[in-house]
């Protein structure tokens, strides 16, 4: 492994009870015929990828075997991996890895290089029985009014300590906008569209700077300013309000993550500012009241693709005559978005339950049919999520010692490490990106 990666455990212990994923086996004569048709599937697709395979002491394979610079992955236990994959599609090729079934030192290339290709990696004939083979979303982790505290909680509730150990002092999880060039893009339904990249290889001293800088722009587009009334749906650490009451303006917050809501309160209160502030552990569904500027932080990822019209009314509803709405949202190509909208992910059953990201054309279209919402404006920046994550990776890996202090294990640091670079791969490849849209209604009504 790298120097950056030397900390993770290549076989780490794994405990059944906390990773039933990890153990749970099939059938052997199903295991077999599974994983046969995994090695054909996955072996067919490598050779036309620009990357290096070596299948445990076998010669390496792959689109650039004989390219030492192309990203290389190890399958320490084939038989495993292939297994894995037979029975779980991605969401056994995230577990094989948890599993230490197989590495890469260079994680983030190598799954790059497949998000690249994403659509084109299981052979055509067989994306049409998606139906029939994919794992489908749990009646459970969908983001009903009954269901999404607990999604919530499984994801933000983990520990305010463990994500300070990779995030910056203004405990913003979600991406920052380095300083960089901007140039005007393509609009998708007539909106001013402006694409930004960042000027250089940010270094972590330009991070928390980077978070700042995305949260103003944000306010600015809403138009946050002396007495305005603003409505911040996902609280986040806090970050957002500090400055929005910095401002002169007061807010409501709302959260269902009882850690982020007992931090952020402190750190409001620290900032002095709790007069001004107010949050409250409360579905964005039961906000009442009316409000000068609404703004959400890669919140509507974790909505649900059921409720995102259910989202928008009620964004609708609350905004003042005149007020604007800023939101920050993870975007997918909008092919991709309907492709996938039913599937069970790995990222689903171990990061985010219940999530889902929109594409630009769905937040157009949802708006459109079902609120007096119109996109006016749009910052595209994924380029800058892919800096930011890689910032987050290095960080996290550099501090497993007081990650293992708080109680998590191997399998979790190779967990949060895939994680973190499989959303960075997703970025970089320009399968992802990240986007400020800024809405209102029809002639600023």
């Amino acid at each position: 492994m790298t120097t950056a990666t030397a900390g993770l455990a290549m076989s780490p212990a794994i405990d059944p009870a906390r990773w039933p994923g990890l153990t749970a086996r099939r059938a052997k004569a199903r295991r077999v015929v599974e994983g046969a048709l995994a090695r054909r599937i996955f072996m067919s697709a490598v050779k036309r990828l620009p990357v290096r395979v070596q299948i445990g002491r076998e010669s390496i394979v792959g689109g650039a075997a004989t390219d030492p610079n192309a990203p290389l992955m190890v399958l320490e236990r084939p038989d495993a991996f292939f297994e894995a994959v037979g029975a779980n599609g991605l969401i056994g090729f995230g577990e094989s890895y948890m599993a230490g079934d197989w590495n890469a030192e260079d994680l983030g290339g190598l799954l790059e290089v497949f998000a690249a290709q994403m659509a084109t990696l299981v052979p055509e004939p067989l994306q049409k029985l998606r139906a029939v083979y994919v794992a489908r979303m749990p009646h459970t982790e969908k983001n009903s009014t009954a269901n999404t505290r607990s999604n919530i909680a499984r994801h933000y509730d983990l520990s305010n300590d463990m994500f300070a150990t990779f995030l910056d002092s203004t405990l913003s999880y979600s991406s920052a906008l380095f300083a960089g060039s901007e140039q005007k893009g393509g609009p998708v339904a007539g909106e001013t569209v402006t694409v930004s990249r960042p000027a250089s290889v940010p270094a972590w001293d330009d991070l928390a700077e980077a978070q700042g800088r995305k949260v103003e722009r944000m306010l600015d587009s809403a138009g946050v300013g002396e007495g305005s009334r603003v409505l911040e749906i996902g609280t986040g650490w806090g970050e957002l309000a500090i400055r929005a009451a910095r401002r002169g303006a007061t807010v409501l917050s709302v959260t269902l993550s009882s850690e982020q809501q007992a931090l952020a309160r402190e750190r409001i209160a620290a900032a002095g500012f709790a007069d001004a502030v107010d949050v409250e552990l409360l579905d964005y569904r039961l906000v009442e009241g009316q409000f000068d500027a609404v703004v959400s932080v890669e919140m509507i990822e974790a909505v649900g693709h059921e409720y995102w019209g259910e989202y928008f009314r009620t964004i609708d509803s609350v905004l003042a005559p005149g007020g604007k709405v800023a939101i920050q949202a993870i975007t997918m190509p909008h092919d991709r978005m309907l492709a996938t909208r039913y599937t069970y992910t790995w990222i689903h059953k171990y990061i985010f339950p219940g999530g889902f990201l929109p594409s630009t054309q769905a937040i157009v279209d949802v708006n459109r049919e079902q609120t007096s919402l119109r996109v006016t404006e749009r910052l595209s920046f994924g380029q800058h999520y892919g800096e930011t994550l890689r910032l987050w990776d290095e960080r996290f890996l550099g501090a497993l010692d007081r990650v293992h202090q708080l109680g998590f294990d191997e399998v979790f640091d190779r967990m949060w490490h895939f994680y973190l670079e499989y959303s960075r791969a997703g970025f970089r490849s320009g399968y992802l990106d990240v986007q400020q849209l800024v809405l209102q209604r029809e002639g600023g009504r």
